[in-house]
């Protein structure tokens, strides 16, 4: 296993280079089969327990004390992505021939939210190389693309990225204007993607173009595309209201010419491709804004503990006990919902009105709980000297990308009738 730094790096080392992947799979499911719909992270798998204590001291040690630098500067945090990836988390459910840690969409959630306590930037870039880049070519790539362009993207040396979204069809993803066209043994791109995630740090992108425009959303299929590569330009990076430590720009095709063998999956596949890459991406999601719901209810209870009114700490204010008795609920709701997609995902379940459950969940509970931070906090709350406002800022925007809040409310109610009607 690629070497870490520190204990905690080495406990995690040792755990993620185990050859028991399969083993992890099946303690998560005798887990799933034993507690059914509660959850409790008393009764995770050890593989799962010691992995959370990792992360959680991996983001206490490497990110917390850096985050708020690393949101000032919009600077990408290199030198942390490679010790992740040290540590197996860039590649969580990938197997370890392909040079994954190979564990289960359990300890992947886990680990995401823990990374993301620390520092919310940080959890999306690792979320982004986990679900939305090399899940849809580990599920549906080739021998030979998953071992060139899954392998070299588990270390932290390169990430990869996902581009979906257009500047004219954020949520309808099925209206790709971006568009591709096979000449010879080449396809050439040409469109323009947005807001995608990672753009100016990744060496590689799943894009989504049109092949086919008659045949509307069947029409769509995916493409694995090296960057830079000629025909490929950068948009300028977004200066964004949160989660400022990972870039987000455009993506600019312009008669960019890739092998035909970059087609990922069959043609006509792509919004098959894409839709079931959202489901597990969600979960991805879901875990980034639950640990910034936890890292703010965390500085608000340390806050109302010290924070002295008339003689006594805040937390002694009944007002105060119910604001964070709502908070807490909010976020183990939001939790035991997202493990629970997890859980179905690891069992080979459907999950996808799940997945957008806890997406839904989480992400509001993760605006609900910051807001609600800054309030106890008060004017302290409003200042960058503490991290409330931060994760305010964070937290925002998990309720928009990978589908937003109104687009679950239509998965979730979609999923309902479906069953309903049989």
């Amino acid at each position: 296993m690629r070497g870490g730094g520190g204990g905690g790096a080495s406990m995690a080392a040792a755990l993620l280079a185990r050859r028991g992947g399969a083993a992890a799979r099946a303690r998560a499911s005798a887990c799933w089969r034993q507690l059914h719909s509660v959850y409790q992270s008393a009764e995770l798998p050890e593989t799962h327990r010691m992995l959370c204590q990792t992360c959680r001291d991996f983001a206490q040690k490497e990110l917390a004390p850096i985050a708020a630098q690393l949101d000032k500067e919009h600077r990408f945090p290199a030198e942390q992505v490679k010790k992740m990836g040290a540590l197996g988390l860039l590649a969580m459910d990938v197997p370890e021939e392909y040079k994954g840690a190979e564990l289960d969409y359990l300890a992947y959630s886990i680990a995401v939210e823990e990374i993301s306590r620390g520092c919310a930037s940080t959890g999306v870039i690792m979320s982004v190389n986990n679900s939305l880049y090399l899940g849809p070519i580990l599920k549906f790539g080739s021998e030979e693309q998953k071992h060139q362009w899954i392998s070299p993207f588990t270390s932290g040396d390169k990430i990869g990225c996902f581009a979906l979204s257009e500047p004219g069809n954020g949520s309808d993803a099925g209206a790709a204007s971006t568009m591709a066209r096979l000449e010879g043994s080449e396809w050439v791109l040409n469109g323009t993607k947005a807001w995608i995630t990672n753009a100016w740090d990744a060496s590689a992108v799943v894009v989504f173009a049109t092949t086919d425009k008659s045949q509307k959303h069947k029409g769509i299929s995916a493409f694995l595309v090296p960057m830079p590569t000629p025909g490929l330009s950068l948009g300028k990076k977004e200066d964004k209201l949160g989660i400022r430590a990972s870039s987000t720009a455009n993506l600019i095709f312009e008669d960019c010419r890739i092998p035909q063998a970059n087609l990922l999956g069959q043609q006509g596949m792509g919004f098959k491709i894409a839709m079931q890459t959202l489901d597990s991406g969600r979960i991805g999601i879901a875990s980034q804004a639950l640990g910034i719901a936890q890292g703010a209810l965390d500085c608000a209870v340390d806050y109302a503990e010290k924070r002295m009114s008339f003689g006594s700490p805040i937390s002694k204010l009944q007002a105060i006990q119910f604001k964070l008795a709502d908070m807490a609920l909010a976020l183990e709701s939001a939790r035991l919902l997202t493990w629970r997609a997890a859980m179905l995902k690891d069992n080979g379940k459907p999950y996808t009105k799940e997945a957008a459950m806890a997406k839904l969940a989480a992400s509001e509970a993760a605006t609900a709980i910051s807001h609600q931070a800054i309030q106890i906090l008060g004017g302290m709350g409003y200042v960058t000297e503490m991290p409330a406002e931060r994760h305010y800022r964070d937290a925002r925007i998990t309720e928009i990308y990978e589908g937003t809040s109104e687009i679950q409310r239509l998965v979730i109610a979609g999923q309902l009738l479906k069953a309903y009607r049989g």
